[in-house]
């Protein structure tokens, strides 16, 4: 249980769930798959099918287009909003820069995230089209 606990406050830290209640939080992490993943692990790949949503809870994440470094994600980020709330393909390829803690999310459990709490869409999507203009591509949201 202690796992829980920690889990649920390291999501308290973050951003995008901030102001969720403890109720929320806990469905949330209920919801989650830890992973500690080492660095210079390949997370996903520009082109492929996204299938999961991470939040990053340690460490830092190197996000690349086209082989160029664009963007380091850190604590609070998360990362693979756009290929399931969009459903298209990676936009980019993502890179443990360090050793790293993300919180996973498949896509049934994404769509679970945003039924608990529904508040989250709309700063998830603003996100995404934010992170789509600065890529020059349209989304089909």
């Amino acid at each position: 249980m202690a796992r829980q606990g920690s889990t649920d406050e390291q999501l308290a830290a973050v951003p995008l769930f901030q102001g969720l209640s403890k109720k929320q939080l806990s469905q949330i992490s209920s919801l989650m798959t830890p992973l500690n993943i080492a660095a210079g692990r390949v997370l996903a790949h520009q082109g492929e099918v996204g299938r999961e949503f991470m939040i990053l809870l340690q460490g830092e994440i190197e996000v690349a287009r086209d082989g160029k470094v664009i963007a380091v994600r850190g604590a609070g980020d998360y990362v693979g909003e756009i290929a399931l709330l969009d459903e298209r393909a990676r936009t980019a390829t993502l890179t443990a820069r360090t050793d790293i803690v993300v919180e996973v999310l498949n896509r049934a459990e994404f769509s679970s995230l945003l039924a608990e709490a529904p508040e989250l869409s709309s700063q998830i999507r603003a996100t995404m089209a934010r992170r789509l203009a600065e890529l020059d591509i349209e989304s089909d949201v």
